[in-house]
């Protein structure tokens, strides 16, 4: 495998970056509560390094079978990822709704379901099976994480979920990222690997990476918003809702009792 000098410029922003944000993340005290993510980022930093030094140090063949065992633990933690964001977003006070609970497993089995017909349907024009898998799986991968984020952040949307909240914009990054990740993907599928064709659409994935990861850098760095305060008349009026439930539970228990 042959790389330009603007594909090591790539590798090093984007491992700069990464572990800027870790730093980030750390620093401003977002890791405790998306631990995932800080994982995630975590394992981005050890990845780029083990995949330096395996192309450098080792064979073709060692550096297929590295990529593939990190590339399969890189897209686990990003769908434990997209678990965490929508836990965020769907229970808030520590419990699922069932229909949301419900709703959000539909949507991943669909997801899956959907990447694996595209999967299966792409026929990249490869001179080597290993060429294929890895342009399979890449599409594989790409086409269902942009079917969770995009169907985690429509449903967000439905829900009125601030976009300027942490966990709103950690969305973002991953769904815009995504959907180019198809794009580029097709392209990948379409055109095989090798040739300018690829390498130019592989360049384009990889400033995309480097702009969102630079997007989470300044979100994260970012305090929220501080939510608006309600009115006073309705915050007398919750209170007053508050006194009468209590009032009536107060009741049924009693009413259990006798």
């Amino acid at each position: 495998m042959h790389l330009t000098g603007l594909d090591f410029f790539f590798w090093a922003l984007g491992f700069l970056e990464v572990c800027v944000l870790l730093a980030v993340l750390w620093y401003c005290k977002r890791a405790a509560r998306f631990p995932v993510f800080t994982t995630w980022i975590a394992f981005e930093v050890v990845q780029t390094v083990a995949l330096y030094f395996t192309f450098r140090l080792g064979s073709s063949q060692t550096y297929f079978y590295t990529y593939w065992s990190l590339g399969f633990l890189d897209v686990t933690l990003q769908l434990a990822v997209a678990y965490e964001l929508c836990a965020h977003v769907f229970r808030p006070m520590g419990a699922w709704a069932p229909d949301v609970r419900r709703g959000f497993a539909v949507v991943a089995g669909a997801s899956l379901l959907i990447a694996s017909v595209l999967t299966w349907l792409a026929a990249p024009p490869a001179r080597f099976l290993r060429s294929a898998i890895v342009i399979r799986g890449n599409f594989f991968s790409s086409a269902l994480m942009s079917e969770l984020f995009v169907a985690m952040v429509a449903l967000s949307v439905t829900m009125g979920l601030p976009w300027r909240t942490h966990v709103a914009q950690l969305a973002q990054g991953f769904g815009v990222y995504s959907i180019f990740c198809i794009v580029t993907e097709g392209a990948h599928s379409y055109f095989g690997a090798g040739g300018p064709v690829y390498t130019r659409v592989s360049h384009v994935r990889m400033a995309l990476y480097c702009l969102s990861v630079a997007y989470w850098i300044v979100a994260m760095a970012r305090n929220e918003p501080e939510p608006p305060k309600l009115p006073p008349q309705l915050r007398a009026e919750l209170l007053a809702l508050q006194s009468r439930v209590a009032t009536l539970l107060r009741g049924f228990r009693e009413l259990r009792r006798s």
